[in-house]
């Protein structure tokens, strides 16, 4: 793989533009046994602020949404179900909560898989993408053929359910 690690300035964008010019874009996992794999990505979703009511930060600044606050380029990571990490990454400017939700990588569909494929966990929340020596997104300009749907399971956010914000790679 000849790619570049992606910068925070990447990441400083609409989540929404961000989402899409993710896709194609390869993560690079360096594991705790000295492991180095790359997975291309395939799917993904945006969240965009505190009036999107699918998005974590509509109930406003927490303790588990502090970080979407930061300025783009950190990592986003939650648990769901008590067991998968989901793995996100913070876009937009400081002070404006924004991310986008990786789905799919490589050959494993749906975040929770692939949150366990990357052996996520809490210590990941926060890291930097720019300078992280164990998680970084790799890439260039080229950009797939992909389609743009609504996001999934946000049932309770009105009329932002409508929103065609998920992006998923035409194989």
């Amino acid at each position: 793989m000849n790619n570049k690690r992606l910068t925070s300035s990447f990441f400083a964008g609409n989540p929404v533009n961000v989402a899409q010019n993710l896709l194609g874009k390869v993560i690079v996992r360096c594991f705790n046994d000295g492991r180095v794999e790359h997975y291309r990505i395939t799917e993904t979703e945006a969240y965009r602020g505190e009036e999107d009511l699918a998005c974590h930060a509509a109930k406003g600044r927490t303790k588990r949404t502090e970080v979407m606050y930061h300025k783009g380029g950190v990592i986003y990571v939650y648990l769901v179900y008590g067991m998968y990490w989901m793995l996100n990454f913070v876009t937009s400017d400081e002070g404006f909560p924004a991310a986008v939700l990786i789905r799919g990588a490589g050959k494993i569909s749906g975040p929770g898989r692939l949150g366990r494929e990357l052996q996520l966990d809490q210590s990941f929340y926060g890291e930097n993408l720019s300078d992280s020596e164990r998680l970084w997104v790799e890439g260039d300009l080229e950009l797939p053929s992909y389609d743009s749907t609504p996001r999934v399971g946000i049932h309770y956010a009105g009329e932002w359910v409508h929103q065609k914000w998920r992006f998923i790679v035409n194989e």
